[in-house]
C-alpha cells in the first residue's frame, strides 16, 4: 500500500514538474517572439559573424556523449546505485546547459533569418527562410530536450528515453547559417531593402 502511494506521489510530482517547465518554456517562446518582432532593424555583417562564431563554439560531441544511452548503460553497470545517480544528475545538468545554449543560438538564428529574408539577393533571402524554419525547429527541440533532462535530473533512477534530436537539428541549422555566411561575404550589409 505504501509503495503504491509513493508511486502515485512521484507521478504527481513529475506531472507538476512538467507543467511548470512547459509554462516556463511557453513564456520563454512568447518572450522571444515579442522580442524578435521589436528588433526588426537591419543586421550588420558583424552580427552574422558573431552568430556563426557562437554556433561553432558549442561542443556537439561533448553534448552527444552526455546523452549517449550506451554510455549511460555502461555507467549504470559499473557504478554503485548512489554514485550512478550522482553522475547521472551531473550529466543531465551539463546536457541541460548545452540545450539551453542551443536554444539561445536558435533565438539569434531567428533574427538573422528574418533579416536575411528581406535581402535583395534571392540566394540570401531563400537561405533566410530556411534558417528561420531551422531556428524554429531547433527552439522546439531544445525546449523538449530541457524538459526531458529536467526529468532525468529529478529522477535519475528511471531508465532514460531517447532525447529529441537536438544535435541533428543544430547541425542542420549550422549548415544553413554557414551557407548564408558564404553568400553574404563581400557585402557591407547582410540585408538590403528589396525596395531599393
Amino acid at each position: 500500500m505504501e509503495q503504491g502511494t509513493s508511486t502515485v506521489a512521484q507521478a504527481i510530482i513529475v506531472a507538476w514538474a512538467f507543467v511548470a517547465v512547459a509554462f516556463f518554456a511557453l513564456g520563454f517562446l512568447v518572450y522571444v517572439a515579442i522580442r524578435s518582432r521589436a528588433r526588426r532593424g537591419d543586421l550588420e555583417k558583424a552580427d552574422l559573424e558573431n552568430v556563426v562564431e557562437a554556433f561553432r563554439s558549442l561542443d556537439l560531441e561533448a553534448f552527444k556523449n552526455l546523452v549517449d544511452s550506451d554510455e549511460e548503460a555502461f555507467l549504470r553497470d559499473n557504478l554503485s546505485p548512489k554514485k550512478f545517480r550522482e553522475i547521472k544528475r551531473q550529466r543531465a545538468r551539463a546536457a541541460f546547459s548545452y540545450s539551453w545554449e542551443a536554444g539561445g543560438a536558435a533565438t539569434a538564428l531567428a533574427r538573422i533569418g528574418q533579416a536575411a529574408q528581406r535581402s535583395a539577393d534571392p540566394q540570401i533571402a531563400a537561405s533566410g527562410v530556411q534558417l528561420s524554419e531551422n531556428a524554429f525547429r531547433l527552439r522546439l527541440q531544445t525546449a523538449r530536450a530541457c524538459l526531458h533532462l529536467l526529468a532525468e535530473f529529478l529522477f535519475p533512477d528511471r531508465q532514460s528515453r531517447s532525447l529529441p534530436p537536438v544535435a541533428d537539428q543544430y547541425e542542420k541549422a549550422a549548415q544553413t547559417l554557414f551557407r548564408l555566411g558564404r553568400f553574404s561575404a563581400g557585402t557591407d550589409r547582410l540585408v538590403g531593402s528589396k525596395s531599393t
